[in-house]
């Protein structure tokens, strides 16, 4: 009469090492050796828990690289103008906090400013509301920035039909390339009305659409025109410095000559923006409040999907401890595969968010997510994943090692 063999019992890892040698006779080295690759053979034996839990990660990292992403986008559409003007210093209206049409500086300010040591240019930037006319009789608002021939510092960029020379024929305006539908069909040499004068189009941009209306461009004399501003009279004055200048000591003495008007380096106008952005706009501090719930969720999802790993695996640490791991070892266990998880799960994440962003960014939606961003998301999602699980280990200590064998 044959004898059918017994199946093969499947061991889990830590099982499987019961019959080595004991833990607590190895050196330190060998036990946080032997600790890392158990712990790697662990996440891989439960494969269900492992993809869980690295789901539960690659999630916190798409939650919140997004909100950080979309806030840093809604930052650069507010601060652009800033960062594209080329400009290294900015004369504005005394109680600035954003740029906005409306208030005035002498433009005698910039005869000041050019004779100051240091400066090699000093431009009028107008800002001013309008209005085009449209076809079916209705009207659109547009933000109109008014920049002086040849240099025109302010202003624009990203030109996709046309450049910027459009201007410097009588009656030309830039438009943005993603309202040409909401302007009335507008198409490269399209004339309207705006502000009560005719204007043709003369190229278009791509991008510049901040928060509020569209960015238009003219010639500063034709924006003079079309907001009524008085010769002497501008919005802004922008100053380039010469080779080798210093910004704050030029600042300095450009504030001594015209203390009427506020004098501001590129990087604080920059920070003042962004400060008004979080601080005092509503959508700015709507988006702020949802980027740090984003972090909070985050947090959330990855310390309930590392805790519940820990919990799962609870007869396991008792087996390790049945063979002499102590709570060093099994911390060290816990540690290493929440730098497992960190880790991949931030690739996995970054990969996916990548797609994402593709997917939806836009003239009017863009989500910027610099390499600073994404290096940080490896060190805090692991930290985040560490200290979910040292956290867990206040469990496992009270953990039997008797518990294996009932």
């Amino acid at each position: 009469m044959s004898v059918k063999p017994e199946p093969p019992i499947s061991h889990s890892p830590a099982q499987a090492a019961l019959p080595g040698p004991i833990l607590e006779l190895a050196p330190l080295g060998a036990r946080v050796r032997i600790m890392g690759r158990l712990a790697v053979a662990m996440m891989f034996f439960d494969k269900l828990r492992l993809t869980t839990t690295m789901l539960g990660v690659v999630f916190a990292v798409i939650l919140s690289n997004q909100a950080i992403g979309t806030l840093f986008g809604i930052i650069h559409k507010n601060a652009m103008v800033v960062r594209n003007a080329d400009a290294d210093l900015w004369l504005m209206p005394r109680g600035s906090e954003s740029l906005a049409p409306g208030k005035l500086i002498p433009i005698a300010a910039l005869a000041e400013a050019r004779v100051t040591r240091g400066v090699a240019l000093a431009e009028p930037l107008l800002f001013i509301g309008g209005s085009i006319k449209l076809p079916n009789g209705g009207t659109e608002p547009v933000s109109i920035f008014g920049a002086r021939y040849p240099h025109y510092l302010g202003g624009p960029w990203n030109l996709v039909v046309g450049d910027v020379t459009a201007l410097s024929q009588p009656g030309n305006m830039i438009f943005e390339e993603s309202e040409r539908e909401i302007l009335g069909g507008l198409n490269l040499g399209s004339v309207r009305e705006v502000n009560g004068r005719t204007i043709r189009v003369g190229a278009f941009t791509y991008g510049l659409l901040p928060l509020g209306t569209s960015y238009a461009f003219a010639d500063y004399e034709l924006a003079r025109e079309l907001g009524r501003v008085a010769r002497d009279q501008t919005t802004y004055g922008l100053v380039k410095l010469a080779p080798g200048a210093d910004a704050e000591q030029v600042k300095r003495d450009i504030q001594a000559r015209v203390p009427e008007v506020m004098v501001a380096t590129r990087s604080e106008v920059d920070s003042m923006v962004t400060r008004t952005l979080l601080t005092k706009a509503p959508v700015g501090v709507i988006f702020g409040a949802s980027t740090v719930f984003g972090l909070i969720i985050g947090f959330v999802v990855v310390s309930l999907s590392m805790f519940s790993a820990v919990v799962d695996n609870i007869r396991e640490f008792g087996t390790l401890k049945a063979i002499g791991a102590n709570n060093f070892d099994l911390a060290v266990l816990m540690v290493a595969q929440s730098i497992v998880y960190g880790l991949v799960g931030s690739l996995l994440g970054l990969a996916v968010l990548s797609r994402i962003v593709r997917a939806i960014s836009s003239a009017k939606l863009i989500v910027v997510t610099p390499t600073w961003l994404s290096l940080a998301t490896f060190g805090l999602m692991v930290g985040m994943c560490v200290f979910a699980s040292l956290v867990a280990l206040g469990r496992i200590r009270k953990v039997e090692p008797a518990m294996v064998f009932r």
